[in-house]
Parts: structure tokens; C-alpha cells; sequence
């Protein structure tokens, strides 16, 4: 009885085999998938690199209800899975390709007539993907709400204008590393995409403080903004985000060269709900904006992590600052060249159980054993 139980296609609606994955190989999945049949809903095959386009041929037959499918790192699969999920699975709506870099626009072209549903696609790094494919995807599946193609470095903001213009139930969106995309592709994103919650263009080098401007007017609910090594931005269009976006919750700002005190100061006043900060390389952050971030509303309950590597000017007194912060989890401080063990050491009397990361340089080299 137990056997039959075991066996019942009912009893398996969710399957994560990402434990599993070394053991993984196509007939495996085959044999899931004849078992459990319409009673499938969600599927994980992250990293199952044994897996390729037939047995997924064989899942999309048997599998019609699936809802939730993840291939990420599957690095076997080609376009003719995306093919085989479009003509036999319509209720598909999330799917995560991330590094199955054989993915091409075919694939996303399959998903547009076959999987109009689909709420969420990553596909991350797969490095063939154009405007065209992005274009074909978007105005066939108006629900989505998470796209992420960090890596897709083909993008240029005319794939974007497509997002825009056919993506208003937009929340997140992931443009990593997609070097080519300028102000001009991410603004058309701010005003078409007003539910905007998460955006990430860390590694655009080209965007300025325009796109923190049509964010602050457009995207009033965004919480989660990422915008490391993005070096033209400024404490100016930080002001005007800060002042219209007052649910920030996480903030990367790593390599914001520019960047001064005054974003502290304006974040610290009109954004209660910030929770991660990173700063790390903005090397003209002082005490004094440490100081007013240590005393604004985020601070008290908040504030989990600030990451401060390599702000040199930053010293023993902005831990003094962070002390009444009762909820910061972890504070990064590596390369801080005027933060001390005695400091460190003071912060931990007031928040007992922070994860300090910190790593103190020798000042002069030790002396050589044996010789000059």
C-alpha cells in the first residue's frame, strides 16, 4: 500500500531535483513524467546537466499541466525544447533558461505562441538573444512580471522600447551587464512599466542621472534598485529618487564614484524602509552622511546591511553612528584604512551578534627571516 501510495502521480505536484543533479539524466525525467502525468505543476531541473531536448520532449507530452519549469544551467537544451513547451504546455507561466546558452529568438518566438501565460522568463546569459526575439515574446505574453536577461549583451534599447511599450504589469526586470542599453531604452521602461518594483543595470556604464529622474516620476513603488559601477550618477538624481521613492528597501550602489554625503542625507529622509545598503568604493561617503543615515527613520528597525569596503575616509566614528541601528545584521569594512579593532570592538558591545567583515593590512612590511 505504502508502494502504491509512493507511486501515485497525486502525491507529485512539485519535484525539485537540483539535490539530485549529478544522478540526473534524460530517461529519469522521462519516467517522472510518464508517472506523474497532469498532475505536474512544478518541475526543478537546475543544473540536471545530463538533461537534453528529448527527454524534455518526452515531459512536455505528459506534463500539459505544468505551471513552474526550471532549466537553469541545463546547458544541453537548444531551441526545440522551447518548441516542444510551447505546442503542449499553454499554462506554463514560469520559466528560468538561465545559461542554456544554445537559446536563441526561435525560442522565444515558441514561447509567444504557445505559452501566452507566462509570467516570468529568465534567461540570463543566454548571449544570442536580440531585440527581435524580445520583441515577438513581449507582445504575445502582456502578464509578465519578471524578466531577467543580465548577460544578454546583444540588448540595445530597442528591445527595451518593446519592453516599454507591451510590459505594463511589470515588476522586475534585470538588465546586468547588458552594456549597450543607454538612458534613452530605460526610460521609455520607466513610463510604460508604472508597477516597477525591481531594477537592476549594474555594468551599464552609459546610463546617467536621467533614468533616477524617470524613475522618481514614473515608479513610485520601486524597493529594489542595483546600480553598481554605474559611475555617471550623481547625489542630483539620487535627491530626486530618494524624494518620490519612499519604499526603497535595497539599494547596490557600489562604484557610484560620485557620490556624496548628500545621497546619505536625502536617503536617510525619505526612505524609512531601507534595509541594504552597499557603498563599497564610494569614496567620497564621510562620518557625517554615516552619521545622518545612523540617525533617520530605516535606522532604529531597518537598517540589516551596509556594506562600507574601500571608503577610506570613513572612520571609528561611523561605527559610533551605526550603534543605535538594532537591526543591522552585517556591516562589510575590508580596506578601510582608518576603522580599528578597538572600534569594531566598541560596535559589538551595542549589536552583540553583527557579522563584521573587516581586514586589517599590516602598515609596514614584516621584516624578512634571514636576510635584508
Amino acid at each position: 500500500s505504502w508502494n502504491v501510495l509512493a507511486l501515485d502521480g497525486s502525491n507529485w505536484q512539485r519535484i525539485d531535483l537540483f539535490d539530485f543533479q549529478r544522478d540526473i539524466e534524460g530517461r529519469v525525467v522521462e519516467n517522472i513524467s510518464k508517472r506523474c502525468g497532469g498532475f505536474l505543476r512544478k518541475l526543478s531541473l537546475r543544473g540536471c546537466l545530463g538533461v537534453g531536448d528529448s527527454a524534455l520532449r518526452t515531459f512536455s507530452q505528459n506534463c500539459r499541466n505544468i505551471e513552474l519549469l526550471s532549466l537553469n544551467g541545463c546547458t544541453k537544451i537548444t531551441d526545440s525544447t522551447c518548441n516542444s513547451l510551447s505546442k503542449f504546455c499553454p499554462k506554463l507561466k514560469h520559466l528560468d533558461l538561465a545559461s542554456c546558452t544554445s537559446i536563441t529568438n526561435l525560442s522565444l518566438k515558441a514561447l509567444s505562441e504557445g505559452c501566452p501565460l507566462l509570467e516570468q522568463l529568465n534567461i540570463s546569459w543566454c548571449d544570442q538573444v536580440t531585440k527581435d526575439g524580445i520583441q515577438a515574446l513581449v507582445r504575445s505574453c502582456p502578464g509578465l512580471k519578471g524578466l531577467f536577461l543580465k548577460g544578454c549583451t546583444q540588448l540595445e534599447d530597442e528591445a527595451l522600447k518593446h519592453i516599454g511599450a507591451h510590459c505594463p504589469e511589470l515588476v522586475t526586470l534585470n538588465l546586468q551587464t547588458c552594456s549597450q542599453i543607454t538612458d534613452e531604452g530605460l526610460i521609455t521602461i520607466c513610463r510604460g512599466c508604472h508597477r516597477l518594483q525591481s531594477l537592476c543595470v549594474s555594468g551599464c556604464a552609459n546610463i546617467t542621472d536621467a533614468i533616477l529622474h524617470a524613475l522618481g516620476q514614473n515608479c513610485p513603488r520601486l524597493r529594489i534598485l542595483e546600480v553598481a559601477r554605474c559611475s555617471q550618477l550623481t547625489d542630483v538624481g539620487f535627491t530626486t529618487l530618494a524624494r518620490n521613492c519612499h519604499e526603497l528597501e535595497k539599494m547596490d550602489l557600489e562604484e557610484c564614484v560620485q557620490i556624496t554625503d548628500g545621497t546619505l542625507i536625502q536617503l536617510s529622509i525619505h526612505c524609512p524602509r531601507l534595509q541594504v545598503l552597499s557603498l563599497s568604493h564610494c569614496e567620497l561617503i564621510t562620518d557625517d552622511g554615516i552619521r545622518h543615515l545612523g540617525s533617520g527613520p530605516c535606522a532604529h528597525d531597518r537598517l540589516e546591511v551596509i556594506e562600507l569596503d574601500n571608503c577610506p575616509l570613513i572612520t571609528d566614528a561611523s561605527l559610533e553612528h551605526l550603534k543605535s541601528c538594532h537591526s543591522l545584521d552585517r556591516i562589510e569594512l575590508y580596506d578601510c584604512q582608518q576603522i580599528t579593532r578597538a572600534g569594531i570592538k566598541r560596535l559589538r558591545t551595542h549589536l552583540p551578534n553583527i557579522k563584521v567583515h573587516a581586514y586589517f593590512a599590516p602598515v609596514t612590511p614584516p621584516p624578512s627571516v634571514g636576510g635584508s
